[in-house]
């Protein structure tokens, strides 16, 4: 079973630093892009980050640009999203999710075919 399981979220004050993690499984790891997006309740959903675990290729949002960083462990077929000095407009659910490798834009959602369910970042004024 396909399975992608966000860990990490938290609540922080501004200007503080969390770290997330994706943990994937039940599909072929190297084969997708994994990318993180957040979603706030009645706000359309938004694409932060995204890499490619074959290639190595990244890319962000403009909005964390300078802030967060997306790496990979592809031994442990996981993902992790570094989130430094961190805003109160970044509270939201975060999501991982997997692109296959003939998926479109990174920051559209409806190309990607498996998620998670979520973890809930809280950032403090």
């Amino acid at each position: 079973e396909v399975q992608l399981v966000e860990s990490g979220g938290g609540l922080v004050q501004a200007g503080g630093s969390l770290r997330l993690s994706c943990a994937a499984s039940g599909f072929t790891f190297d084969d997708y892009a994994i990318g993180w997006f957040r979603q706030v309740p009645g706000k359309e959903r938004e694409g932060v980050s995204c890499i490619s675990t074959s290639d190595g290729s990244i890319y962000y949002a403009d909005s964390v640009k300078g802030r967060f960083t997306i790496s990979s462990d592809n031994a442990k077929n996981t993902v992790y999203l570094q989130m430094n000095s961190l805003k109160p407009e970044d509270t939201a659910v975060y999501l991982c999710a997997a692109l296959p490798p003939w998926g479109g834009r990174w920051y559209d959602g409806d190309e990607y075919d498996y998620w998670g369910q979520g973890t809930q970042v809280t950032v403090s004024s």
